[in-house]
């Protein structure tokens, strides 16, 4: 294995919890968020956007939001990463 390979992302998506969930709203329209995009960073850290569709029906656009600085957010954000770190060093290779 190479450790000079370069690895451009490392990205998941995640499902809010029902409970966890909340809305925002971004060019006049409501929008409940429903899925988180985790990143880790170059430096180690994650970094993570909010999506979700519009209260009103419809498709919306695919627009970011901020994540709100809760402590059950940011747990959720972590264990994800965590789960996800689990998931990929335990992959079987191509099927």
């Amino acid at each position: 294995m190479s450790s000079d390979l370069e690895v451009s992302a490392l990205a998941i998506n995640v499902t809010i919890p029902q409970a966890l969930r909340w809305t925002d709203t971004r060019r006049g329209a409501e929008f409940q968020l429903t899925t988180l995009n985790i990143r880790l960073l170059p430096d180690g850290h994650l970094a993570a956007k909010a999506y979700g569709r519009p209260v009103g029906g419809g498709r919306g656009a695919y627009v970011s939001f901020s994540v709100p600085d809760e402590p059950e957010l940011a747990a959720l954000v972590v264990d994800a990463a965590s789960r996800a770190g689990t998931l990929w060093a335990a992959h079987r290779g191509l099927g």
